[in-house]
């Protein structure tokens, strides 16, 4: 019978794998949105969402509501890592009957020890009595938080009911309580459990500590969380402290099998049956009751005490836990053990000695292997979700069963390591329980509260209200209308130049057509097939050396006809007379659909000889030279107008093209009656607006920060394109970089230390903004995109660069959207419509590889935009494709 006993209190290793299992399953439903009140595991979020960095300092009032008694405490931090903190406190005895009284006398009580303390430890000479002292209360209860300092009481436990406080907020009973005693300096800053409070008091150390596990009267255990995968928060950057409260894990049923029949009497007997069903496994509250039936049982087996009197086996509560330490600690021999069962009142045989002592061995090693199991829960599920191969982490440990039993900490630490091989705990032992760790997160709290005062100044001129949009649309409206009009075009800082596009595609154009698109130093060319089947396309790309880019206008124009010819004779194109569309990147005056000057080179060309003249003609002297007879040049555009036009051949209700990349620029179809610089009032015609330069005439200047302005003074055109340089890739990096700077100098970030990296100009290239804010990347993935950059970055410093790179691309796209609604509004206007509905065909990395740009986008220009129905459609290669349907457009009309 002894041995059926035993082999039932002990659980195999597979089983224990099934339970971890189990465990993880029912962490990640108590996480979830949609699952969360299906869960045992509660996972409630504690609002905590960073351990101390070792700069806190200042005077902190905590108060600790323990089994029968107020702790309170006063710790002093001097900002020295957290080395050496200055501790007074004072224990009050709770009095009679008011655990179970109303919740007002209890919380008066609360009130009065910590008016008592001050009084007492706090004499007038000390300046603390003048400034506010912030308090960390540790209620170590079960509570639903939504912020730090705002938790509802979901139930009590450990013996206490009061009237009147489930459901209210216990922060808000504190501080009314605090009031009621004058002590109006004393401010209620943060609420934790006991389990917090173990870590955090466990994270002095100089290091950080990310899980705490309490195995005490009552059981619980918590984690530092990704923040992302605590959906029933806002939060989502960085990390958040989740307190399991993994008492009630197996009230599913998910436990019955290892249940056994002393379990079930315990439960049976306890003031919540089929409740907290893990915790009356491993708490110490409940271990000597199943000791108790567990003797009972045998008793009647004539397993044990034959034939004397255990009347007092009947008793609840005669077997406490600290008769089991005293009979499971004693190595040597059974007299300790017979001492023990005598007082009780029991006569034992040496043999019934022998028996309960390895009865209490199993009960408290099965205790210990639970617990194993659940840290080995908690650990893998941290691997697993921060990306890890292995896992380094501090565990701080606390309570009675951890410090009376001393191979606890043994069992812990093995069987976690065999269930979870991926992860290595170091076990700390909590020192003072948890009131340093309520000091600790108290704070931290303010550390933080004053860090985002200052973030948020430093910010603050970079978010744009709806006033602020409104303005920008509205400027943007004037200068398209200076841009148009005959008499102030010249001075207009959007030059909203013709393009001689007049139609966009019907879908009924068909032929072969060539394509070439110069943009920089390469350079395409292209045939395309146009057929009712849809469009094909074939192409290649060139080089052109630098020597070519900046050499004579000739070289560059006859290194371009050798692509061509090199390119048809492969094609097999050589025989035909192919209409041809070229898409050419650089500012010019269009003064024909064939006809353009260029104004300037920009992207490193300075080929000589050739701005002021007409590229086409340019191109055609070239082929003359070389003798290339078969050249029918018909059309020459930007790529602003190839993406509106390949877009507009899947979409005909395209009529506007946007590039947000490297630079930035937009063209739409306007009124023919509305362009002042081109004769003829019938029908639209295609406006390449060169938007980037809008605000170069200091209309913008109320926007500017003063990092734009800075990012400004170093580029190689300050003053010009001032639009492009608050919205495109080629500057957000920069802007970023400048407000970092500014944060390092107020020790906002890297602790203060300087940060030499961070001084090199353009080490953050738009692709690093795009990475660093895609949803749900794991903040190890940020530290690690950092580190390539050489900057040794903590998880508070990768949350906030996060977070001015949101501001950074934030605004940019919301400014993107301000131009973009002057637009459609202005086409609705035209058109005399209470609702345009309208398509941008659009294209650029920013705009196709930023997570959030295009949303944003999107959603602004709801705002501003609200009669305008406008479809986003991403352009499939608008300078190849949108030439030679330019050439199609202009070739269809011409037939």
């Amino acid at each position: 019978q002894i041995q059926r006993a035993l082999r039932s209190l002990s659980v195999p290793l597979e089983r224990l794998h099934i339970m971890k299992g189990h465990m993880m399953q029912d962490m990640c439903k108590g996480l979830s949105r949609q699952m969360h009140t299906q869960a045992k595991v509660r996972m409630l979020p504690t609002y905590i969402c960073s351990t101390p960095n070792g700069t806190e300092k200042g005077n902190f009032l905590v108060v600790e509501l323990c089994q029968n008694q107020v702790r309170t405490l006063l710790v002093t931090l001097y900002g020295d890592g957290n080395m050496s903190p200055q501790m007074m406190y004072k224990i009050f005895d709770m009095p009679e009957g008011i655990m179970q009284g109303e919740g007002e006398a209890l919380f008066d009580f609360i009130a009065q020890c910590v008016s008592q303390f001050l009084a007492e430890t706090i004499t007038s000479d000390t300046n603390t009595s003048e400034e506010r002292l912030p308090l960390g209360f540790v209620f170590p209860f079960s509570c639903r938080q939504t912020q730090l300092d705002k938790a509802e009481l979901l139930s009590w436990s450990k013996g206490f009911s009061c009237s009147g406080v489930v459901g209210k907020d216990v922060v808000q009973l504190l501080q009314s309580a605090i009031n009621k005693q004058e002590l109006c300096h004393v401010d209620v800053v943060a609420l934790m459990n006991d389990t917090v409070g173990t870590m955090m008091t466990c994270s002095m150390e100089g290091r950080p500590c990310e899980v705490a596990v309490v195995a005490d009267k009552g059981s619980n255990c918590c984690f530092m969380a990704e923040a992302y995968l605590v959906e029933t928060t806002e939060e989502t950057s960085g990390r958040m402290c989740v307190n399991t409260e993994w008492g009630c894990f197996g009230d599913d049923g998910t436990l019955n099998d290892i249940f056994t029949p002393y379990d079930e009497c315990v439960d049976e007997e306890s003031s919540n049956p089929g409740e907290k069903r893990f915790e009356k496994m491993v708490g110490s509250l409940y271990l000597g009751e199943i000791v108790r039936h567990a003797l009972i049982a045998l008793t009647a087996e004539k397993a044990l005490f034959t034939g004397t009197d255990v009347a007092v086996l009947k008793e609840k509560g005669v077997f406490t836990i600290q008769h089991i330490l005293e009979i499971i600690n004693n190595e040597d021999g059974i007299a300790d053990v017979r001492r023990v069962l005598e007082l009780l009142g029991l006569q034992p045989s040496e043999r019934d000695c022998g028996r309960v002592q390895q009865v209490c061995r199993a009960v408290v090693g099965r205790a210990a292997t639970l617990y194993a199991t659940g840290l080995a829960a908690i650990l893998s599920y941290m691997c697993q979700t921060r990306e890890m191969e292995t896992l380094m982490v501090n565990v701080g440990v606390e309570g009675e069963l951890y410090t009376g039993y001393p191979r606890f900490e043994e069992i812990l630490q093995s069987v976690s390591r065999l269930l979870a091989p991926e992860c290595m705990a170091t076990l700390l032992p909590s020192r003072d329980g948890s009131g340093r760790g309520a000091a600790m997160v108290t704070a931290v709290a303010l550390r933080l509260a004053a860090q985002r005062r200052e973030v948020n100044k430093v910010l603050a001129p970079l978010r744009l209200t709806h006033a602020d949009l409104e303005k920008v649309q509205a400027l943007m409206r004037q200068e398209m209308e200076r841009g148009l009009s005959k008499e102030t075009n010249a001075t207009a800082s959007v030059r909203m130049l013709p393009t001689y596009v007049s139609h966009t595609p019907d879908g009924t154009e068909r032929g072969d057509f060539l394509a070439l698109d110069l943009g920089g130093t390469n350079f395409r060319v292209l045939v395309v097939h146009v057929t009712e089947e849809g469009i094909s396309m074939a192409s290649e790309i060139y080089v052109i050396p630098a020597a070519i880019m900046q050499g004579t206008g000739e070289r560059l124009f006859d290194h371009i006809i050798d692509c061509i010819i090199d390119f048809q004779v492969k094609q097999n194109l050589m025989t035909q007379t192919l209409p041809l569309g070229f898409t050419f990147s650089f500012p010019c005056q269009q003064v024909g659909l064939d006809k353009a000057l260029l104004l300037t080179w920009t992207k490193g060309f300075t080929a000589s000889g050739c701005v002021g003249q007409d590229v086409v003609q340019l191109l055609r002297q070239a082929a003359q030279r070389k003798q290339h007879s078969g050249l029918q040049v018909v059309a020459l555009l930007n790529d602003t107008v190839g993406t509106m036009m390949s877009c507009g051949y899947d979409d005909p209700k395209c009529e506007i093209g946007l590039i947000v990349g490297t630079g930035t620029n937009a063209c739409y179809m306007e009124e023919m009656r509305n362009v002042g610089t081109v004769e003829g009032d019938k029908g639209r015609m295609c406006i390449n607006m060169e938007w980037g330069a809008f605000g170069d005439n200091g209309c913008l200047d109320h926007i500017f920060t003063h990092f734009d302005k800075v990012v400004d003074e170093t580029t190689i055109n300050p003053g010009k394109q001032r639009f492009e340089k608050l919205i495109s890739g080629m500057y957000l990096g920069e802007i970023v970089r400048q407000i970092l700077m500014v944060m390092t100098e107020k020790q906002l970030l890297f602790q203060g230390r300087p940060c030499p990296k961070l001084q090199t100009k353009n080490i953050f290239q738009t692709k690093f903004l795009s990475t660093i804010e895609l949803n749900g990347l794991a903040l190890r993935q940020i530290r690690a995109i950092l580190k390539e950059l050489e900057l040794d970055a903590s998880f508070e410093d990768s949350v906030l660069m996060r977070e001015v790179c949101q501001t950074v691309s934030l605004r940019a796209a919301q400014l993107c959207a301000a131009g973009l609604a002057a637009v459609v509004e202005k086409m609705r206007e035209n058109r005399g419509l209470d609702q345009l509905s309208v398509t941008v065909g659009v294209d650029g990395t920013l705009y196709k590889l930023h997570p959030c740009f295009s949303h944003n986008l999107q959603k602004t220009l709801k705002d501003l935009a609200p009669n305008c129905n406008v479809s986003f459609l991403l352009s499939e290669d608008g300078s190849g494709k949108g030439a030679a349907l330019v050439a199609a457009v202009a070739h269809r009309a011409a037939n």
